[in-house]
């Protein structure tokens, strides 16, 4: 672990300030350039400080513009800026995602990437890309998308970005400390990035959930029938399907069987001609066996004392 490095353009004449802010931006994240030649005279200051692979910095600017060019390393990196004071807009790819205080984005620094920001306070971490991967799967789908600070699951994790600054000025830290921090790091962003998508899909869901519900209606005969038809017909992601699905307390597959065994049990007081593997199959089961296993397990009572009984 580095000790917390501070530099400051207080004690560089007005001049030379825009030069020596992009020496220390370059030599923390290589590759930026910092544009502070319009509006007010340019000031800052930035703290810097590594724990293992955390490369972290805390910046308090003017307005100015970021560029950073990619980083071509072994092994990708990311990059979070968590918006403190000011409005922030990061564009990368052609995307563009406007931060308020409180919001966060994730990055990659493998592309290009340009951050407008008015007077500002920011938290910045770059890190690998593989530790958070292992926590969430492929993290493409987070990438430039505003993580909200209402969220609760990132003022958690905002909160532990700052007490991690707070105790960064105590030199001393047990053996393993490094680490230990880092595991939580990554912990505590890929909570922050699952929480911040659930509260989107809690938001779509009253849309998103009626129609991938009446798809779900719609294909209850098809035994094929699955979350990839419904993204495929939704024109979504497998992921985003089964956040709608989270919102409403479920899984894709559970909710999907058990309207089967819904609909079959209606069938069977509805058509009491017709037989139950008949029915089963009419509602997406291959095997009647296995419909009369999960409708007893489901009801207390196999098909046939369901029928008798009602």
């Amino acid at each position: 672990m580095t000790a917390i490095r501070q530099f400051t353009t207080l004690d560089v004449s007005p001049a030379e300030r825009a030069r020596y802010w992009n020496e220390m931006a370059h030599l923390r994240y290589a590759g930026s350039v910092v544009d502070a030649a319009y509006g007010e005279d340019f000031t800052g200051q930035m703290w810097s400080w590594t724990i293992g692979p955390l490369a972290m910095l805390r910046p308090r600017t003017h307005a100015c513009r970021v560029t950073r060019s990619p980083i071509a390393r072994d092994e990708e990196h990311l990059i979070l800026h968590l918006q403190c004071r000011g409005i922030g807009r990061y564009t990368q790819d052609g995307t563009t995602t406007r931060l308020e205080p409180g919001d966060m984005v994730v990055a990659t620094t493998a592309r290009p990437y340009r951050i407008d920001l008015t007077r500002h306070e920011t938290l910045v971490v770059e890190f690998p890309r593989r530790p958070l991967e292992q926590r969430l799967g492929d993290v493409a789908p987070w990438l430039l998308a505003r993580s909200p600070g209402t969220s609760p699951s990132l003022r958690i994790f905002h909160d532990f970005l700052l007490s991690l600054w707070q105790q960064g000025y105590r030199e001393e830290h047990h053996e393993g400390w490094e680490d230990e921090v880092a595991a939580v790091f990554f912990d505590l962003l890929a909570m922050a990035l699952r929480g911040t998508a659930f509260d989107r899909a809690k938001r779509q869901a009253p849309a998103l959930a009626q129609k991938v519900t009446a798809l779900v209606e719609a294909g209850l005969q098809d035994p094929q029938f699955s979350v990839v038809h419904i993204a495929r017909q939704c024109g979504l992601s497998v992921r985003a399907v089964q956040k709608v699905f989270a919102a409403m307390g479920t899984t894709p597959s559970a909710y999907i069987q058990e309207r089967r065994l819904v609909r079959a049990g209606e069938k069977l007081l509805a058509y009491p001609e017709a037989t139950i593997t008949q029915i089963a199959f009419d509602h997406g089961f291959n095997d009647s066996a296995y419909f009369t296993r999960l409708f007893r397990r489901r009801n207390g009572m196999t098909p046939r004392e369901y029928r008798q009984r009602h």
